[in-house]
């Protein structure tokens, strides 16, 4: 595989700073810019960020001195120095839906982390594992940019990273709808426990705009492209109800989730679904991919989120608690991690899977 040029859009946040020690040492992808807003434009990106890194490890050294780029004066100018970018910004999502459109027109791919784009019918929302024909839209989008190598592609909430990867597996079983009771890392907000003491021996039954999205995005997952629309047509089901919680834990998300399903499988079957389960992600043998994506455990304490988390680099999911429900049929626990296969790392395999099949050329 070649080695692409890339650029961090919106490094300096959280997501950002993922991203950067993902992309230290990738094999394929070599970061030549990053870009931030008009206030850290100009300072090195050690300067930009300051106090503020909130990595478990150092700022990667090849980055620390490179000058912060403005995300927007300096456009045209990021376009031209890159394969493609990531972007992870903090703006309003009119402003963010502008500028990744902005970026495709100057034939400069996006693979985002914001949810901006997710509702949109043209733009790919894809786990690489689960749904990597949804690529086969990104022609349409480009006729409706007008460009020959722009899009954007954009992956799913970091919520849905736990609990989606284990029931879609099962949609030979017809999954006809799902509870959800999600409960997620602080890091998820941009914080760590010095930067957000309120959390500290404290549950928060609210994350705005998490529901809505646990119980909608997980739909247009399950549909499909139609091509004479040129869209990607949403899923009537299964229909998913959601609760998400702010707790006190830094980094992954965890989910109890309750199923039925039209045809009910046996216990003996899930487990075989999800131990045999792989993806486009692992028949590519792409860099980021694990090669067990569904990790089952069989103890009643298992999974946990300090111990499993990192499972794989953090890219796996974990599962355990599987037994039959009085209301559903079924009730599970599961677990991802919500930086990495949640978000910047859930978005450097995406891309991956748009080189490996040729978008990104």
């Amino acid at each position: 595989m070649k080695t692409y040029q890339v650029g961090i859009i919106g490094a300096t946040g959280m997501v950002g700073q993922r991203f950067a020690t993902l992309l230290e040492n990738h094999p394929w992808f070599q970061v030549k810019c990053l870009a931030a807003s008009a206030r850290s434009a100009g300072k090195t990106y050690k300067e930009a960020v300051g106090s503020r890194w909130a990595m478990k490890t150092p700022m990667p050294a090849a980055m620390a001195d490179m000058v912060v780029l403005d995300a927007t004066a300096d456009m045209e100018k990021i376009a031209g120095m890159v394969d493609f970018v990531f972007c992870a910004v903090d703006m309003k999502k009119d402003e963010i839906r502008a500028l990744e459109e902005a970026y495709a027109k100057l034939e400069c791919p996006v693979v985002s982390n914001n949810s901006a784009h997710r509702g949109t019918p043209d733009v790919p929302m894809i786990v690489p594992e689960l749904n990597a024909d949804h690529v086969k839209v990104i022609p349409f989008q480009r006729k409706r940019l007008g460009t020959k190598r722009g899009f954007v592609a954009v992956k799913s909430n970091c919520s849905l990273q736990s609990y989606v990867p284990a029931l879609f597996p099962l949609s030979g079983f017809g999954v006809e709808k799902a509870l959800v009771c999600t409960y997620q890392a602080i890091s998820g907000a941009g914080k760590t426990f010095e930067t957000f003491p309120d959390i500290i021996d404290n549950v928060i039954p609210y994350i705005g705009g998490e529901e809505e999205k646990s119980e909608q995005e997980p739909l247009k997952i399950w549909g499909h492209v139609d091509e004479e629309k040129g869209v990607i047509v949403n899923a009537d089901s299964p229909a998913f109800t959601a609760q998400c919680l702010r707790v006190p834990v830094s980094d992954g998300h965890m989910a109890a989730v309750f199923a039925s399903f039209k045809n009910k499988p046996s216990k003996e079957e899930i487990l075989s679904c999800w131990k045999n389960f792989s993806g486009r992600a692992q028949e590519l043998q792409l860099p980021s991919a694990p090669k067990q994506f569904l990790h089952y455990f069989e103890e009643d304490n298992l999974p946990q989120t300090k111990l499993q988390r990192d499972l794989e680099g953090g890219m796996a999911i974990s599962i355990g608690r599987l037994r039959e429900d009085t209301q559903y049929d079924y009730k599970f626990v599961c677990l991802s991690h919500n930086t990495l296969r949640g978000a910047a790392g859930g978005a450097v395999l995406m891309a991956e899977l748009l080189c490996a099949e040729g978008y990104m050329d």
